[in-house]
């Protein structure tokens, strides 16, 4: 689907009927693979319509050059609610920067969030401030082929299983496979990549329903940092899975079982 704005077009993938959910990708992600690995959940869940974006320059929203920073793409997301779900109150997720996105979007727009669901999340843009695990192998099934390692060099875990999953993992078609240039501008910049104001100095803490999962071998966005949110997110579940990294590797069914539970204390704050 598109959303037609002022100046950009957001293009975003809409599933379900219900109060509205909001979710946001990792950095290059589009909304098609973050449906594909997020619907599961929702296979046997009503009562939320499901809104995956594709932030600038991902998917099939174009990456414009007069956008150049993520403060700019943030006010992107924040005309996209306004103008989609204007004044509606919206359940908010996103994965790795997505959740660094999520979190702008909260500071802006906290009086509408009902809940606010956090995987792998980055919370320093700048890798230098980041406190990262070394990347090490959890596990590596001996039966693989070197070619089939080679998939998942990036994994903590590589298994058959895993191996599966990243073959089923669709395909963008040419006009949603994102703007990579565009994306490697903004990212190879800290003060591009990073927005220009503190984004967890909240007004006030989030008082909602709050999940935040990460992997202890995530040596991507780490773990340690996350903990440092939680005296701003008073009803937060903060988890930290072994055997995980920040692929959430072989998690499916934890993640579920989490995700749906936070749901459910979201559903019964606002009930």
């Amino acid at each position: 689907m598109k959303s037609k704005l002022k100046s950009i077009t957001v293009h975003y993938e809409l599933f379900g009927e219900g109060k509205p959910l909001i979710f946001l990708p990792g950095w290059g992600m589009s909304a098609h693979i973050s449906a594909h690995l997020m619907e599961p959940i929702f296979s046997h869940r009503e009562g939320r319509q499901r809104l995956y974006i594709d932030p600038p320059g991902h998917g099939g929203t174009r990456g414009p050059d007069w956008i150049n920073n993520q403060d700019m793409m943030l006010e992107v997301i924040i005309q996209f609610i306004d103008q989609e779900l204007p004044e509606q109150r919206f359940v908010l997720a996103g994965m790795s920067s997505g959740a660094y996105l999520a979190r702008g979007l909260l500071y802006h727009r906290a009086n509408l969030v009902d809940g606010l669901l956090l995987l792998v999340p980055v919370i320093w843009a700048e890798e230098s401030k980041r406190t990262l695990p070394p990347h090490i192998v959890v596990f590596e099934d001996p039966t693989l082929e070197p070619a089939e390692l080679e998939m998942l060099s990036v994994l903590n875990v590589r298994s058959k299983k895993l191996l599966n999953k990243a073959l089923a993992i669709p395909h963008p078609a040419a006009d949603e496979a994102g703007d990579q240039d565009f994306l490697e501008r903004i990212r190879l910049t800290e003060e591009n990549y990073a927005f220009s104001f503190d984004v967890d100095a909240l007004p006030q803490p989030f008082a909602r329903p709050t999940l935040i999962i990460t992997g202890r071998q995530d040596s991507i966005a780490g773990y340690r940092d996350s903990w440092q949110l939680l005296e701003q997110y008073p009803r937060a579940t903060y988890v930290v899975l072994d055997r995980s990294g920040h692929y959430l590797e072989e998690k499916e069914e934890i993640n579920k079982a989490l995700i749906h539970e936070w749901l459910d204390r979201v559903e019964e704050s606002i009930a």
